[in-house]
C-alpha cells in the first residue's frame, strides 16, 4: 500500500497514530491535501463524525477509531465463503475483480456491454452510454465494488462457472437474517432471527440515509451482518431463483432506497432480462458431505 494517501488536515498526531495502528505502512504517504479515490469519500464522511466540533481536528484516540474502520474496510474478505448448515454463501456481493477474471476465462460480453449501457432511473429508466460491470458509473471502478448491470441468466452463469448457483429467495433469507454459525462471536446469538440483517437495526448499511456512501460501497467496507455477511441489506438488490412469470426475486434492497426495503418480508420482482446500476448478486454452493458450519 505503498501509494495510499490519507487525508489527515491539520492534525500532526493523525499520521503517528495511523501507523502505531497499523494502517498505513512505513512506506506510504499520509497527505495533507486529499485522499486518494479509494478513500476518499468515506473519509470525508467519517473526519466530519468523529471529529471535534469545537476545533475541527480529530485527536489522536479519534484517529485510531478511523484507522480501525479503514484497516476493516481494506481486509474485505472478498472470494471467503460462509458455510452455514445447508449451504455455503459467498461472504460478499460478487465483484468487479471477481467478475472480470470469469470474463477472461470465458470471453463473456454482456448485455450491457452489446446494447449500449446500462439503466439508471431519472425520468423513468434511462440507458446510460457505456455503463456496464466493468464501469458501474460510467468510469473505470475499483474492483471491489459489486459487479452489476447484470440480468438474472448473467448472474447464474456466473455462479455456475465458479461451481455454485444463485440462491432461493428462502436460502437468502434464512442466510441473511437467521444467525446459523455454531460458535458465532458477540454480539450474535445461535438460532435468533434477527429484524435486519445488520441485527438490531440498520445501522451500519449502505441505505439512501446519510452514510459514508453516496452510491455503491466496495466488499466489506460496511457493517457485517448476520452470519458474518456484507451487504446483505442495501447497497445493490440482489438476484434469486423465485419466479413470477418472467420475473425474478431481487432481495435486500440498494444504496438507492431507505432501510425499508431491507426487510425480509420486501417482494421486489423483475424482469429476468433486466440490469441497472443497483442490481448485483452473490451465490450458494451446495456442500460436500460432512462439511459443517463455521
Amino acid at each position: 500500500m505503498s501509494d495510499l494517501k490519507i487525508d489527515v488536515g491539520h492534525d500532526a498526531a493523525a499520521p503517528l497514530a495511523l501507523r502505531r495502528l497499523g494502517a498505513v505502512g512505513p512506506g506510504a504517504a499520509v497527505s495533507r491535501r486529499r485522499p486518494g479515490p479509494l478513500l476518499q469519500k468515506p473519509f470525508k464522511w467519517l473526519a466530519l463524525i468523529i471529529s471535534n466540533r469545537s476545533t475541527g481536528r480529530a485527536s489522536s484516540w479519534r484517529w485510531l477509531l478511523l484507522a480501525a474502520f479503514f484497516m476493516r474496510a481494506a481486509h474485505a474478505q472478498v472470494d471467503e465463503k460462509v458455510v452455514l448448515p445447508a449451504f455455503a454463501i459467498d461472504r460478499t456481493e460478487v465483484t468487479i475483480g471477481q467478475f472480470e477474471r470469469y470474463v477472461r476465462a470465458t470471453g463473456t460480453v454482456t448485455r450491457a456491454e452489446k446494447e449500449g449501457g446500462g439503466f439508471e432511473f431519472g425520468a423513468g429508466w434511462e440507458r446510460r452510454p457505456g455503463w456496464s460491470w466493468r464501469q458501474p458509473d460510467g468510469t473505470i471502478a475499483q474492483n471491489k465494488l459489486p459487479a452489476v448491470h447484470l440480468d438474472f441468466f448473467e448472474a447464474q452463469a456466473y455462479c455456475r462457472w465458479a461451481g455454485g448457483r444463485l440462491p432461493s429467495g428462502a436460502e437468502w433469507q434464512k442466510a441473511g437474517f437467521t444467525e446459523l454459525r455454531d460458535t458465532p462471536p458477540a454480539p450474535w446469538v445461535k438460532d435468533r432471527t434477527y429484524p435486519w440483517t445488520t441485527g438490531e437495526s440498520p445501522n451500519g448499511a449502505n441505505t439512501s440515509d446519510p452514510d459514508p456512501w453516496p452510491r455503491a460501497a466496495p466488499a466489506g467496507a460496511t457493517r457485517a451482518g448476520v452470519n458474518g455477511l456484507f451487504d446483505m441489506g442495501a447497497n445493490v438488490w440482489e438476484w434469486t431463483t423465485d419466479a413470477n412469470g418472467k420475473e425474478r426475486r431481487t432481495v435486500g434492497g440498494s444504496w438507492w432506497y431507505g432501510a425499508f426495503n431491507m426487510k425480509a418480508d420486501v417482494q421486489a420482482f423483475k424482469p429476468a432480462d433486466f440490469y441497472a446500476v443497483y442490481l448485483g448478486f452473490r451465490c450458494v454452493y451446495d456442500l460436500q458431505p460432512n462439511r459443517r458450519s463455521q
